[in-house]
C-alpha cells in the first residue's frame, strides 16, 4: 500500500527536528558550562582549593546549573516542537502531546551528548594532569590529590629534599591513609604510627614532632574531606534537580513551538518582534 503524504505525517517521531533541537541543547550546555569554569561556577575544579569556597558560592553554583538546563533543554524542545511536520486537521487533538514527546526525546538525546562531552573533556584534563613520566597509577596519582593535596603538602614538607622516587609513593601512600579520616573509626593507631615514620624518614622530622605533625595534618583532611561531601551531595542534588526540570522545560518549550508553528507564528530573527506571524506583517507593511 503506498504511503500518502499524510500518513507520512503521522510518522511516530520525526528524528530530524530531534536531532537538530538535541545537537543545539548540547552545544548551548556545553558553552554554559565553559562559561560557568570560567568565572568559578564549575560544579568542580582541578585545583586542591575549591572546597574552601563557602556555601552560597555552591547553592550559586546549583542555580546556575538550573538556569542551564531551563535555557539548553528549552532551546532543543523548541526547536524540535517548531520542526515538527504539522498534523492535518483530524489528528489535531493530539498535537500537543506528540510536540511535547518530542521535547522528551530531545532532553534525553541532549543528555548523552553532554555526558559524552564532559566525559571526553574529563579524560583530557586526566592526561594533561598525569605525570610526564609515564600513566598515572596508584603510587603516584590517587584521589586524595584532588581533595587534600594541601594537607600533603604540608605533612612531607622539608628544607631538603631526598629521593623523589621515594616520596612519590609515600605521598600517594599517605594520602589512600587520610582518606580514611573521614570514617567512623577515623585514622587507626597503628596507621598513625606508620605516618609519623614516614614523615620522619621523608623530613627528617624528630619522632615527637612528626606524631604532633600527622596529628594536624589528620586534623585538617578530616574537615577538608567533609567540606568535599558537603558540597558534591549538594551539587549531586542540584544537577539531579536541573535533569528534572530540563525534562519539563523541554515538553513545555516543544508544545510552544508546535503552537507556534499551527498558528503561522514566523521567527524574525532580524525584527524586533521576534515572534510574528504573516498576516500582522503585512498589515505593518502596509
Amino acid at each position: 500500500m503506498p504511503t500518502t503524504p499524510a500518513t507520512e505525517t503521522l510518522k511516530a517521531v520525526h528524528w530530524g527536528g530531534v536531532i537538530a533541537g538535541a545537537i543545539a541543547a548540547a552545544a548551548l550546555a556545553f558553552v554554559l558550562h565553559a562559561f560557568a569554569a570560567a568565572i568559578g561556577l564549575a560544579t568542580s575544579s582541578t585545583t586542591p582549593t575549591w572546597r574552601d569556597g563557602s556555601v552560597a558560592l555552591w547553592i550559586l553554583s546549583g542555580l546556575y546549573l538550573l538556569l542551564v538546563a531551563l535555557a539548553s533543554y528549552g532551546l532543543g524542545g523548541y526547536i524540535a516542537g517548531y520542526m515538527r511536520p504539522k498534523l492535518p486537521a483530524a489528528a489535531a487533538d493530539e498535537s500537543e502531546v506528540r510536540d511535547g514527546v518530542h521535547g522528551m526525546v530531545v532532553w534525553a538525546l541532549a543528555t548523552i551528548l553532554t555526558a559524552v562531552l564532559a566525559l571526553g573533556a574529563a579524560q583530557a584534563l586526566t592526561r594533561l594532569a598525569a605525570p610526564s613520566g609515564g600513566v598515572a597509577g596508584p603510587s603516584n596519582s590517587v584521589a586524595a590529590e584532588n581533595i587534600i593535596a594541601d594537607d600533603l603538602d604540608r605533612l612531607f614538607r622539608a628544607p631538603k629534599r631526598g629521593d623523589v622516587t621515594s616520596l612519590t609513593y609515600a605521598r600517594a601512600e599517605a594520602g589512600r591513609i587520610l582518606l580514611s579520616a573521614s570514617g567512623h573509626e577515623g585514622v587507626s593507631g597503628e596507621d598513625r604510627n606508620y605516618l609519623a615514620l614516614l614523615v620522619t624518614g621523608q623530613t627528617g622530622l624528630a619522632p615527637d614532632a612528626a606524631q604532633q605533625r600527622v596529628t594536624q595534618v589528620i586534623a585538617s583532611a578530616r574537615e577538608n574531606i567533609s567540606g568535599a561531601r558537603q558540597s558534591a551531595v549538594l551539587l549531586a542534588f542540584m544537577a539531579g534537580a536541573s535533569a528534572l526540570l530540563g525534562a519539563a522545560a523541554a515538553w513545555f518549550a516543544a508544545v510552544a513551538g508546535g503552537q507556534h508553528r499551527d498558528g503561522g507564528t514566523v521567527l524574525a530573527v532580524s525584527s524586533p518582534d521576534l515572534f510574528r506571524r504573516p498576516g500582522r506583517a503585512a498589515k505593518s507593511k502596509s
